[in-house]
């Protein structure tokens, strides 16, 4: 699985970690979507099975070098730094994006949902009544899933570390949201805003030679927060990419098929025209508005109304689409 890659594949690496970073902090969208359709999805899952006991052996041993080379250290690596930029760069130009053009920047992830489920389904080939009831299996729970009332705040570090597990299944299972899951567990805001902030500040304050901030028992709160939030996703991804591995191997054509029905149920999740309801406090379950200090708790569909509004917005669609075909065309080239 393992292959020399050219300064050009490193980069483009990155950029592939910067697209997952950012599928993975926004409600409703995948990280393993992208992973899928760039065509890097089984040598991701390949490369965190080998996170086991044997890698761990190795790295006990001292033996750094074969651990690296033994797990795919050079992909992961590039891969997460990609990821860790986009936290703090990309997905906070989503934030922004989101507050100020939703209906745009929603039109073109559910263009980009629909391009990867056609072409996902246009490379699947292997189609009976197995693969069918499957589909329509991953359909129903996606569809299930994305009208489920969201849960309240907890910071429970026992639950934190579950919300970790649970959350960084995007990552790994397509079409199943990690961030809208956190939504749904009440945690979005907790997790994925305020303690990623926490650790920015924390960061800009020590390279400024302020360390103020360990008499701050809120932020060493957030902080503690985000570590187990981090140990949990961390064990997640190992565990989910073990069991994935197994079922790809075994039963692929009903676990692709299973994707396709994720994706296709997730339609509802990224429906661009959707009315947001607002709360001034901090009870329930949030997404941030960064541009009045509110917060979102919750959301209604509508079928839109004809206007030049409404045009973009289609046209926003098309280019979602034209995206993951570029995004597949660069994956066939990078391929052969």
């Amino acid at each position: 699985m393992q292959r020399t890659r050219t300064f050009t594949d490193k980069l483009f690496l990155i950029l592939k970690g910067l697209g997952m970073g950012a599928a993975n902090k926004v409600p409703g969208i995948s990280g393993g979507v992208v992973a899928f359709v760039a065509g890097f999805y089984e040598e991701f899952i390949y490369s965190l099975q080998k996170v086991n006991g044997k890698a761990f052996k190795l790295l006990i041993n001292g033996r750094y070098k074969s651990f690296y080379q033994y797990i795919n250290g050079r992909f992961l690596s590039l891969l997460f730094l990609g990821m860790v930029i986009s936290y703090f760069s990309v997905s906070k130009i989503l934030d922004y994006l989101i507050v100020h053009f939703e209906l745009y920047v929603w039109s073109v992830f559910f263009g980009m949902i629909i391009g990867s489920i056609y072409y996902i389904s246009n490379d699947f080939k292997d189609w009976n009544y197995r693969t069918y009831l499957a589909l329509i299996i991953g359909i129903i729970l996606g569809v299930g899933i994305s009208f489920l009332d969201p849960a309240t705040e907890n910071d429970n570090l026992l639950f934190v570390f579950f919300c970790g597990v649970i959350s960084v299944s995007g990552m790994t299972l397509p079409g199943f949201s990690g961030s809208f899951i956190l939504i749904l567990l009440g945690n979005y805001v907790l997790l994925l805003v305020d303690s990623v902030n926490a650790l920015f500040d924390t960061f800009a304050e020590i390279i400024t030679g302020d360390f103020g901030f360990i008499n701050n028992l809120e932020r060493i709160r957030m902080l503690k927060v985000l570590a187990v939030f981090t140990i949990g996703s961390v064990v997640g991804l190992v565990t989910f990419s073990h069991i994935l591995s197994y079922i790809l191997k075994h039963y692929k054509s009903i676990t692709i098929s299973t994707i396709i029905g994720f994706i296709v149920g997730s339609l509802g999740v990224v429906w661009p025209w959707k009315k947001t309801i607002f709360k001034t406090n901090l009870e329930g379950a949030y997404i941030l508005d960064t541009s009045g200090g509110k917060v979102v708790e919750n959301y209604t569909r509508y079928m839109p109304e004809f206007n030049t509004e409404t045009y973009y917005a289609i046209g926003y669609i098309i280019l979602g689409i034209l995206i993951v075909l570029a995004l597949e065309l660069f994956g066939k080239k990078t391929r052969r």
